[in-house]
């Protein structure tokens, strides 16, 4: 299937629909292990965001924009059922908007390794340090989709080696020759209202996960978090949700992916 230019995968023909939105650096590869183990029992839908494609690169979405293509590719694919949404990074951010705005299309949520991006909550759990690391490797990226797009091919170049300069410090499984400066595009629209920007997305906190359930996992082995402890009580504290702690960095799903998909398949059984 073909959505806006955007080529979608569609893998497994279980009853249930899986919608998987992946972030930074990475392309729907990273479901890789996790549609193997799950399209057995489930449709698993999944693409690359636009403009992360390096084999076919696209204009960025705003906000508004990715929530409108979302909301077209569920009605595609499953037009009488609500689906479950899986997602990671800023597929999260996406994700829960899309959630926010269209609560009647989303039936429960798997959330990995970001919670309330944007909640008072988790800027006042970061120590001064957290909050300086979040801001420097955040603001590196974002400067280098700037630059590659106002300095034209040279400022490609550099852009592209700043980001998998990062990539690799921050020990990113995809791998670096897939990944470019135009998945740098959250970042700037975060920092510099590019696009934008997030001011006019939900506050997750508030919202979420309001009358679905959702699972929530995240890995411990980070400098900081990306979720304050009172997402972790909300969603503790919901009925049918729950919160799984890992022993891995970010990528929880290319860390342990057998554990991942072992609890992903517990999961959607029981909720």
């Amino acid at each position: 299937m073909n959505i806006q230019g955007v080529d979608i995968r569609i893998e497994g023909k279980g009853s249930e629909t899986l919608l998987m939105l992946h972030g930074w650096p990475d392309t729907s590869a990273l479901w890789n292990d996790t549609v193997q183990a799950l399209s057995e029992t489930d449709q698993c839908v999944r693409f690359t965001l636009p403009a992360f494609d390096a084999q076919a690169p696209m204009p960025p979405k705003s906000m508004a924009q990715m929530v409108s293509f979302i909301d077209e590719l569920v009605t595609a694919v499953s037009p009488q059922k609500p689906v479950t949404l899986v997602l990671h990074d800023w597929g999260c951010v996406f994700g829960y908007e899309y959630a926010a705005l269209y609560p009647e299309r989303v039936k429960r949520m798997v959330a990995v390794d970001v919670g309330d991006h944007n909640s008072h909550a988790l800027l006042s759990s970061w120590s001064a340090k957290a909050k300086w690391g979040v801001f420097s490797y955040q603001i590196w990226l974002a400067m280098a989709w700037q630059i590659a797009r106002w300095f034209a091919l040279p400022g490609r170049a550099l852009a592209n080696r700043m980001t998998r300069s990062m990539a690799k410090a921050l020990r990113c499984p995809s791998p670096l020759a897939d990944m470019h400066s135009g998945m740098n595009s959250p970042y700037a629209m975060k920092w510099m209202g590019s696009l934008g920007g997030f001011d006019k997305a939900a506050n997750v906190l508030k919202l979420l996960p309001m009358a679905r359930p959702m699972l929530y996992v995240y890995g411990r082995r980070k400098p900081f978090m990306f979720h304050s402890p009172e997402w972790l009580a909300k969603i503790a504290a919901h009925p049918g949700s729950r919160v799984e702690e890992f022993d891995t960095g970010h990528w929880v799903m290319s860390a342990k992916p057998e554990l991942f998909t072992a609890l992903l398949k517990e999961w959607l059984l029981t909720s």
